[in-house]
Parts: structure tokens; sequence; C-alpha cells
């Protein structure tokens, strides 16, 4: 097992809502969850603000974003690629 098998960075894909902020997007990430009673799917959305060094993205884009270190408080991604 090398070092890069046990660091396993997950990449989310969501929609970005909000580029008003410098080098900031906020991204809505929807995922579909099992209750673990009922068995019955439902949805949850999270927001996510990422690191934007371009300012390329808009609002409606699809984006995948990882975690990275800190940024500030709150924004603790970083935007991988935009996908179409």
């Amino acid at each position: 097992m090398t070092a890069q098998d046990s660091k396993k960075i997950k990449v989310m894909k969501g929609t970005v809502v909000s580029d008003v902020m410098d080098k900031t997007i906020v991204v809505e990430v929807s995922r579909v969850k099992t209750h673990p009673l009922y068995s019955k799917k439902y949805s949850v959305t999270s927001k996510f603000k990422a690191h934007d060094a371009e300012n390329s993205c808009k609002i409606g884009d699809k984006v995948d974003i990882a975690p990275c270190r800190p940024f500030s408080r709150e924004k603790k991604y970083i935007v991988v690629k935009k996908t179409t």
C-alpha cells in the first residue's frame, strides 16, 4: 500500500449558486441519502465555499470541488475543474 492509496480525495460535483465574492464561489452539492429505519431515499443539499483563483466560474456552472487546506474560516475547498 502506497501513500497515495491511503489518502483518497473525495471530489464532489455541484452547481455554482453565488460568485459575488472575489476568488470565492458558493457551490451547492446535493446528495441522496437513505433513512436508516424506513429505507426511504431523500435528498440533502449542502453549500460549500470554494476557492476560484481565476474568477472563471459563473452562476449556473457545474464544477468539481475537492477539500484542501483552509483558506479562511469557511473556505476549505478548491475548484478542481468546470464540467459541462
